[in-house]
């Protein structure tokens, strides 16, 4: 591991879940969070070509790399397989990400949520491995990995064809330990056995691990009063060996705040904190959610314009709270200015991203239901 990898932050500033204001990013809002973050000594900034319709990437120019010396911070981001359809669009996405960020170079660079099927198939079709590790020949890239949504078993192939690479992004939280389809613990120990550095993406499973119902929380608060429920879910990846550093999307102020006060002078879980855990994933376990962690890789390409992480979040808090008029409000405030459950003609682009390989279509229907009666 080299020595920027060593003096990695523990908490990274994710840049997916940008604040936004009537549909775009505030990028006011985005240069205070950004100067909390790096006030408190954090400098991992993580991107890609597809956040916020590909506008993730200027903002970070905007809010970091115009405000910032280039040498206070790193900045990361993607290689998108789906947007590759010859060979010369490599060198086109690249050029325009670095353009979009103005920056000479990326600090660290990922191949896009690499899976079993059409995404692994692209990058070894156009030997995006070799390409990578040719632009850190070149300087354009300082560190080169993937961020990873496939089995355990071509995690093996993977990095038995490719010990150059540096590290490897995966999904890690509690709740997934025993997720059969993440099946994030195996991936967490293949990388382990291997001494391979681990970024974590959805540590709080998109917003999921940080609201909770009333009686989950108050074991939570029983144990630690003063800290947030989000807190427990960071303070549990940031208790594992390996882990280089936690990406948090960070939507304002507050999120920022209190992030990084679990990340100054960090506590690792106690044994007796590790076993509420245990507990309350049991007992998430044991309530009928949908895994969604709100990444919208499924609307960009949607042709109804179904905001299906909305309505993901309107039924899962429906189900454990079926009387919620607050919910159904949402829902009909969602519907004023994108499509419908009931809209989804079937087409199955969504679930061809979808990292969590939900049954969306299925969903969907459910939530029309539900939602559209």
């Amino acid at each position: 591991m080299s020595i920027m990898l060593d003096q990695m932050p523990k908490l990274g500033f994710g840049m997916m879940r940008l604040p936004e204001n009537n549909g775009t990013i505030d990028h006011e809002h985005v240069c205070r969070m950004v100067d909390q973050y790096m006030q408190a000594g954090m400098n991992y900034f993580d991107t890609a070509y597809v956040y916020h319709g590909g506008k993730s990437e200027v903002a970070a120019r905007e809010a970091l790399v115009k405000r910032h010396p280039r040498e206070s911070f790193m900045l990361a981001t993607k290689l998108p397989a789906w947007e590759i359809k010859k060979e010369s669009d490599i060198e086109r996405i690249f050029q325009e990400q670095l353009d979009r960020a103005g920056v000479e170079y990326f600090d660290f660079y990922l191949l896009h949520s690499i899976e079993d099927g059409s995404n692994y198939d692209t990058y070894v079709k156009y030997d995006c491995f070799s390409w990578g590790m040719k632009k850190k020949e070149e300087g354009k890239i300082k560190h080169f990995g993937f961020s990873y949504h496939g089995s355990p078993e071509l995690l093996i192939e993977i990095l038995d064809a490719h010990p150059e690479l540096e590290f490897v992004q995966i999904q890690l939280n509690y709740l997934d330990r025993p997720n059969p389809v993440v099946r994030s613990q195996k991936l967490y120990e293949i990388l382990r056995d291997r001494n391979i550095p681990i970024i974590v993406m959805e540590p709080v499973r998109g917003g999921m691990l940080a609201n909770m119902a009333p009686e989950i929380e108050a074991k939570f608060k029983a144990r630690q009063p003063q800290k947030s429920v989000a807190s427990w879910a960071l303070r549990f990846v940031g208790s594992l060996p390996g882990v280089m550093t936690i990406l948090s999307g960070m939507s304002n102020d507050e999120q920022m705040k209190d992030n990084i006060r679990t990340f100054t002078d960090f506590e690792k879980l106690a044994d007796d904190e590790m076993q509420i855990i245990d507990d309350v994933t049991d007992e998430l376990m044991s309530m009928p959610q949908i895994g969604c962690t709100a990444c919208k890789y499924c609307c960009d390409g949607c042709p109804r314009k179904i905001s299906i992480p909305d309505v993901f979040r309107t039924v899962n808090t429906l189900r454990r709270y079926p009387d919620d008029w607050r919910a159904k409000n949402f829902y009909s405030g969602l519907t004023e200015r994108s499509g419908r459950a009931s809209d989804c003609i079937g087409c199955g682009q969504c679930e061809r991203v979808c990292p969590q390989h939900l049954p969306i279509i299925e969903l969907l229907k459910e939530a029309a239901n539900i939602l559209d009666r």
